[in-house]
């Protein structure tokens, strides 16, 4: 038994449930717990329609997915290991680009993300990692408070799997954002962003309404008939005009065409009023919600307004430290806490930046600081930016 082996074991055995957990599983343990949010609606109106959420979400999701990892064993980097190979191709339809590009997109959705490990017959090391629709999965509340399991739904079948009632470990993972009111589901950005993303999606709709109407302000058919104060339209020619007019003069074709007007019939232009006209600058403040709601710069995204960044190559950095490096993080570490362990050996996953190009300029400045540091040998300043030690370079002379 190794000693990682010897101390999970200890550990096991002197876990103590939390005093709270039966509380936090809301008497009703056994069940599934049902998600108090529809993705499906998170994923139609604010992923589908909606062009800002859209590229913010695709932006983020592309750069994590872009980025290298590496395997470690203690400090020592591994040449070849299998959870790089499982990494590298999950399973036999995905990469690993397009593997964390779903896991990323659907936290960055619904707040919620599965992913399941496949061993060969059921034990051993994953051989497959395979992400799951959050729409499809319940979680399973536990006496513990830890979740006692999974429950996976797709055309009337169910797939369960079953969590260890002491730590919670299981072959699904749940990566989940913070969630104040919820116990068992992450939250998803686009709930707070859920009004803006309404307002940037109504607005479209009245701008396609506008161009199937002519591109131009409505105006009014006014009746005056000469010498016949207070006539009025017929029902029959009310009908009538009212058919032509949606036949012949509505619609993005008839944009611009003549209006054949009968007799005591005159066109009277509407214009729109100042807070009509407002509506534009509307449609910027929802977009740069949005934006900010799933942490990416309104630069980048082409919005207009309020330029918080000097130039586009600022706004990036701020993209990869505020948002990507964050979610990178949070998807090492719950590697390492649940993948990891399931392979022989002490090892360890980490990303590495060195290949992405928007963060050189943050290089750049860290090796000058060190170039400076007349206090550190070579042998630490090559171990700051991940090189390995070379002989001699232990000495400041």
């Amino acid at each position: 038994m190794t000693l990682r082996h010897a101390w999970k074991a200890l550990w096991t055995e002197e876990t103590k449930a939390s005093a709270a957990g039966p509380l936090i599983a809301m008497r009703a343990p056994g069940r599934a717990v049902w998600s108090p949010r529809r993705f499906d609606a998170f994923a139609e109106e604010g992923y589908r329609r909606n062009v800002i959420a859209y590229q913010a979400v695709n932006r983020v999701a592309r750069a994590v997915a872009s980025v290298t990892w590496r395997a470690f064993e203690g400090r020592r980097a591994l040449e070849s290991h299998p959870i790089l190979a499982l990494l590298a191709r999950p399973n036999p339809v995905m990469a690993r680009g397009e593997f964390l590009e779903a896991v990323t997109g659907y936290l960055l959705i619904a707040g919620n993300s599965y992913v399941e490990a496949v061993a060969a017959g059921g034990t051993g090391s994953p051989r497959e990692l395979w992400p799951l629709r959050p729409d499809r999965m319940k979680v399973i509340a536990g006496k513990s408070g830890l979740p006692q399991g999974y429950l996976y739904s797709l055309g009337g079948a169910e797939q369960r799997w079953d969590a260890d009632p002491l730590t919670g470990a299981s072959a699904i993972l749940h990566l989940k954002t913070f969630h104040p009111l919820d116990d068992w589901y992450g939250l998803s950005p686009a709930e707070p962003a859920a009004a803006a993303i309404d307002q940037r999606n109504e607005s479209d709709k009245w701008n396609m309404a506008l161009l199937q109407n002519g591109a131009r302000p409505s105006g009014a058919l006014v009746y005056e008939p000469k010498g016949a104060e207070g006539a009025n339209l017929s029902d029959a020619q009310f009908a009538r005009l009212k058919k032509e007019i949606a036949s012949q003069f509505s619609g993005a074709g008839n944009a611009g065409r003549p209006l054949l007007l009968d007799g005591g019939l005159t066109w009277q232009e509407m214009s729109l009023s100042p807070k009509d006209l407002d509506f534009l600058e509307t449609r910027h403040a929802a977009a740069r919600d949005i934006a900010l709601a799933f942490g990416v710069p309104p630069q980048l995204l082409g919005i207009p307004g309020d330029n918080t960044y000097a130039n586009y190559r600022e706004a990036r950095l701020a993209l990869w430290e505020e948002t990507v490096i964050p979610l990178l993080c949070h998807l090492r570490d719950e590697f390492n806490a649940w993948l990891a362990p399931q392979f022989d050996g002490e090892v360890s996953l980490k990303f590495d930046l060195d290949d992405v190009p928007a963060l050189t300029l943050r290089r750049q400045k860290v090796w000058a600081r060190l170039q400076a540091a007349d206090f550190l040998t070579l042998n630490e300043k090559r171990q700051a930016v991940g090189l390995d030690a070379l002989e001699g370079g232990d000495s400041l002379a």
